[in-house]
């Protein structure tokens, strides 16, 4: 048996965000929240549950997972391999956003209900050593939390590095799903949870239709090339501030020798460098 890459685009949300297989994205919401007895959420509607791209290669035509459990909670789940400029100002935005579109101007404040935002990172963000982490507004000098209508957790995948024998509880489950599926062969002897079972099932590649492995592996493309222009984007701005140094050592009078022993670059490439610059 193969399964999907999990963090794909497509993958994700035709994961979590199944109207179908709703206890899916329900397990995972208690899992990742820590909810128990009656805190548990017991059943969810999907906001904007999972469509297949219009044109193959195109974005998805959601950008997350949104739901509301029948307390009235809303839940934000993103999935995210790259880290984007503003990050943490897009989290806020967004779930201030949801907060304050529950009612119209005029209305009664107490009708808001909380808004929780799960974020799965394919990159490290914050400085502590748990893969899983929990945010509130708390008051700074008692640590109480009064403002509790938005929460916040974040599962960052670099962080966590348990071995399949070593998953203890079901966040850890949840997690190695996401992280490792795409290297397995069969589902984890230790998967007990009927949700995490039916994401297993849904990420079995033998149960996904032509049209939907075709957007799938076309997200994959679409993200390796986005990768791809980044990394070139960061190679010439490095190129750049390199050039500009070696310029600088030479009208200081340094000499061919010097310049690329300081640098590590051969005395021929920074001859070439200085030469091409002079040129242009």
């Amino acid at each position: 048996m193969k399964f999907v890459d999990v963090k794909n685009d497509v993958a994700f949300r035709k994961i979590f965000g199944n109207e179908n297989k709703k206890v899916i994205l329900i397990s995972f919401l208690n899992a990742v929240l820590g909810l128990e007895g009656q805190d548990r959420v017991k059943e969810v509607t999907l906001l904007n549950p999972f469509q297949l791209p219009r044109i193959v290669g195109e974005k998805s035509s959601i950008i997350d997972v949104r739901a509301t459990d029948e307390k009235g909670s809303t839940f934000i789940v993103e999935m995210q391999v790259a880290e984007p400029a503003g990050f943490d100002k897009r989290v806020l935005y967004y779930t201030s956003k949801d907060y304050a579109g529950q009612i119209n101007i005029g209305e009664e404040y107490p009708k808001l209900r909380p808004v929780y935002f799960i974020g799965v990172l394919d990159f490290k963000f914050f400085s502590g050593k748990n893969y899983l982490s929990s945010h509130l507004i708390i008051d700074e000098e008692t640590g109480e939390c009064v403002f509790k209508d938005m929460k916040f957790r974040f599962i960052e995948l670099p962080k966590f590095n348990k071995k399949v024998n070593e998953l203890r509880n079901i966040i850890d489950k949840w997690t190695f799903f996401i992280k490792n599926a795409d290297e397995l062969e069969v589902m984890p002897d230790n998967v007990d949870d009927e949700g995490l079972k039916e994401a297993y099932e849904e990420a079995a590649q033998h149960n996904w239709t032509r049209e939907e492995y075709d957007a799938y592996i076309y997200a994959g493309i679409r993200e390796q090339d986005e990768r791809g222009r980044t990394e070139l984007a960061e190679q010439r701005a490095e190129e750049r501030k390199q050039n500009a140094l070696i310029l600088s050592m030479d009208k200081k009078g340094l000499s061919i020798e010097m310049i690329a022993d300081i640098t590590g670059l051969d005395e021929a490439m920074v001859l070439e460098i200085i030469q091409n610059q002079t040129n242009k």
